[in-house]
């Protein structure tokens, strides 16, 4: 992976390369690995997110066809 740094912006820079190792579930994986997982419990988290994913597809699914209203958003007032 790379990433180019321009004018000397190494902050820019660096919060490209986190943004696309966030993407690419890389800081995930390291989480996972950094101590073992019996396969009981692989399957038990795997099971969960197939059901989180699936849940979720089915809500925004149901928000495009307009049988449940949007989540509403927050307005976020403040100059960064």
């Amino acid at each position: 992976m790379q990433v180019q740094v321009r004018d000397n912006n190494v902050d820019q820079a660096l919060r490209v390369l986190k943004k696309r190792l966030q993407r690419e579930g890389v800081f995930r994986e390291m989480k996972l690995r950094k101590y073992f997982e019996k396969p009981s419990e692989e399957r038990v988290r795997r099971k969960a997110e197939a059901v989180r994913r699936v849940r979720k597809n089915a809500r925004k699914q149901a928000i495009r066809e307009g049988l449940i209203a949007a989540p509403k958003r927050v307005e976020r007032t403040g100059a960064r």
